[in-house]
C-alpha cells in the first residue's frame, strides 16, 4: 500500500484538480480563471486528466451540485460540507456522471484523497454519499 501523500498519475491528477478547485472557491475565482493562473504562473504541466475534470466540472457544476445534493441527507447542505468534501465530491459526481471510470474507482480515490486531506468523518461521510450518488447514475 502507498504512503500517504504517495500518489499513482490517476491520483496525482484528481489532486491536482482538487487543488484548483479548491483555491476557486477559496478565493472567489471562477474554476476556468484559477485554472489558467496555475496553469500560467506555476510553470507546470497540467496533467490532461485535471484538465478533463476542471473543465467539465466548470461545464457542468448546476447539474452536479445537485446531485450532490440530492445524495446529501437532508439535515445537510452543499454549504454546511468541508470545502474539500465538496469539492472531492464535485470531482467523483463530475467522474460517475460523464465519464467511463468505474464508480468502484471513483469512490475510492475520493474517499482516500478525503482520508488524507479533510476531517476525520469525511472519508466516511463522502463513501456514503457516493454510494448514494453511484446508485442514481446518470451514465454508464
Amino acid at each position: 500500500m502507498a504512503e500517504p501523500g504517495h500518489y499513482g498519475a490517476q491520483t496525482k491528477a484528481r489532486r491536482g484538480a482538487l487543488d484548483i478547485l479548491f483555491s476557486s472557491e477559496l478565493r472567489g475565482r471562477g474554476i476556468i480563471e484559477t485554472f489558467i493562473e496555475v496553469r500560467d504562473l506555476a510553470g507546470i504541466t497540467i496533467r490532461e486528466l485535471t484538465s478533463t475534470l476542471v473543465y467539465g466540472i466548470a461545464e457542468h457544476r448546476d447539474a452536479i451540485d445537485a446531485r450532490i445534493k440530492a445524495s446529501l441527507d437532508p439535515a445537510w447542505s452543499l454549504d454546511r460540507m468541508p470545502a474539500v468534501d465538496r469539492n472531492l465530491a464535485r470531482i467523483a459526481i463530475y467522474e460517475l456522471d460523464y465519464t467511463r471510470t468505474p464508480s468502484a474507482v471513483v469512490i475510492a480515490e475520493a474517499v482516500k484523497l478525503a482520508g488524507e486531506l479533510s476531517t476525520d468523518g469525511s472519508a466516511s461521510f463522502l463513501n456514503g454519499l457516493l454510494s448514494k450518488a453511484s446508485q442514481t447514475r446518470t451514465t454508464d
